[in-house]
């Protein structure tokens, strides 16, 4: 695996902990509305580290990848809130 699934494996990884999290410690109805704000940090932390990095080669594709798959694990998300309440 390249360097570059394993980043953006690892941020997937992340926002489906943070989903699980905001399903876990909210009301039902009101985690959704954190959902929004960590779609959003997926894509500023493929921003920020590419911002810092000397060669910013490969940038869209991540920002694709990990905005896709962010915003399909956080529709799951919501699918199961919502038909768990």
């Amino acid at each position: 695996m390249s360097k570059q699934w394993g980043q953006i494996l690892s941020i997937w990884v992340i926002v489906a902990v943070l989903a699980v999290w905001a399903i876990a410690s909210q009301v039902a109805l009101t985690a959704p509305e954190w959902f929004g704000t960590i779609l959003a940090g997926s894509v500023a932390l493929v921003s920020l580290y590419h911002l810092f990095r000397a060669k910013p080669e490969g940038i869209v594709r991540k920002l694709v990848y990990v905005g896709g798959g962010s915003y399909l694990i956080l529709a799951i998300a919501t699918a199961y809130v919502f038909l768990a309440s």
